[in-house]
């Protein structure tokens, strides 16, 4: 039987949970150039540092946190103020399972909601999380050669973009109905 899915704003009590979701994205080498296992504390930090309109999100079944997700600041420049970062980490026993998915559409119901008009995000290559974001309209922008370094070996980095209204088209459909 499939879990009720639950997708809510992370609290303060949830912070062992995605500390141990974290460490296993961390520890398992797919997801993160970071090496360093987090503490509970430097999570305190993280999370304090997500308020107002750079949010962190859960996916529970009722019983215990299985993923959680956020909007990260992109840039400390106002003109960059419609773009944010975005992250998602599921329990290593419940990927590939829909999670992910769940995660991103609520994720991108509230960057819009918090006025956020692009969502970029950065991820190996060879992580297999990169399926959900083109099933969900990301598109790849570049690879960044040798960006960090992961157990002593460069790697490569993705680049990744969506934007959340179609720019694009409100661009064309506004120069159309100009006067010649």
């Amino acid at each position: 039987m499939q879990p009720n899915w639950v997708i809510r704003k992370a609290t303060e009590q949830d912070l062992p949970r995605i500390t141990d979701i974290y460490n296993q994205g961390i520890e398992d080498r797919i997801a993160t150039l970071e090496v360093q296992i987090k503490t509970v504390k430097e999570m305190s930090q993280w999370l304090k540092e997500r308020s107002g309109r750079y949010t962190v999100l859960v996916i529970t079944d009722g019983q215990d946190i299985q993923g959680w997700a956020s909007l990260n600041p992109y840039s400390h420049r106002c003109a960059y103020a419609g773009v944010a970062d975005i992250s998602i980490y599921i329990d290593r026993n419940w990927r590939g399972k829909g999670l992910g998915s769940k995660l991103l559409q609520a994720l991108e119901k509230k960057a819009k909601d918090n006025g956020f008009h692009k969502l970029v995000l950065f991820t190996f290559p060879f992580n297999p999380g990169q399926g959900l974001y083109r099933k969900a309209g990301f598109r790849e922008v570049g690879i960044f050669k040798n960006q960090g370094k992961l157990d002593g070996q460069f790697v490569d980095v993705m680049a990744m973009e969506k934007l959340l209204d179609d720019l694009e088209e409100k661009r064309a459909n506004f120069f159309n109905v100009l006067p010649e």
